[in-house]
């Protein structure tokens, strides 16, 4: 896509979002990587920009090596954003956006889970997940989603967990699209911000089902069973 394009799908994709309530106040990001065509770099949101009311020209203009170049402040997780594309594309080398927000019922999630994962000697062996494989299209859509343990917003910390979590599931065969920051809220990416706007709303969409779920004392379900995810994984290429 031309920088042009970017811009408007940028915002678009913001207003949608703000709109629909999976983003509030200023919270939240997006963010595009550039083709070289395009002079490189990147494009992300304002920081404390509402993503409901972005101007296309005001977005954050950075170099490859995160330097300004034109536009409003960028966003503080332009660094994290920075690290998803290095790793992501490893596995997936059309990724090019990235949204972060505060979704609410996956935040609930990350909140209600072991404590474990954000003790401070938590490592990603722990294997936690935001989510079992409880519904076909959360399989298929989104995906293994791990909690990375609490940090402050903008910690490099969080960049440097997320980029290992993103290589160490796509070296065993599982390609990410989805991590959750623990009390914070789910980072996804996709080859556009269209595709990455429909992973957020499969990922929240299911943390609601699961806190419903929860809150109405339902027995919690069994994940999908192994023969349905390798049904999923030879149909659909699905990725767990």
């Amino acid at each position: 896509m031309t920088e042009s394009q970017a811009r408007d799908d940028i915002c678009r994709t913001g207003q949608s979002l703000f709109e629909r309530g999976y983003v509030h106040a200023t919270a939240g990001n997006i963010s595009v990587r550039l083709d070289d065509a395009q002079g490189g770099g990147f494009l992300i949101t304002p920081t404390d920009a509402c993503l409901g009311f972005l101007d296309p020209a005001r977005l954050a203009r950075m170099d490859a090596k995160l330097n300004p170049i034109s536009g409003d402040k960028a966003s503080k997780t332009i660094a994290l954003h920075a690290h998803v594309y290095s790793a992501a594309r490893q596995f997936d080398p059309k990724t090019c956006c990235v949204i972060h927000t505060h979704s609410t019922h996956c935040v609930q999630l990350s909140m209600q889970l072991s404590l474990q994962a954000e003790s401070p000697a938590s490592t990603f062996d722990d294997g936690v997940e935001l989510l079992p494989a409880l519904t076909p299209y959360f399989v298929m859509k989104v995906g293994h989603v791990p909690l990375i343990p609490y940090h402050r917003p903008g910690a490099p910390q969080a960049a440097e967990a997320v980029a290992q979590a993103i290589t160490r599931y796509g070296e065993r065969g599982t390609p990410l699209r989805a991590v959750m920051l623990a009390r914070l809220g789910p980072n996804v990416w996709h080859d556009s911000p269209a595709a990455a706007m429909a992973t957020l709303e499969e990922l929240e969409e299911t943390a609601q089902l699961a806190c419903q779920l929860r809150a109405s004392g339902t027995a919690f379900p069994e994940p999908l069973a192994p023969e349905h995810l390798q049904e999923l994984r030879a149909t659909f290429g699905a990725r767990w």
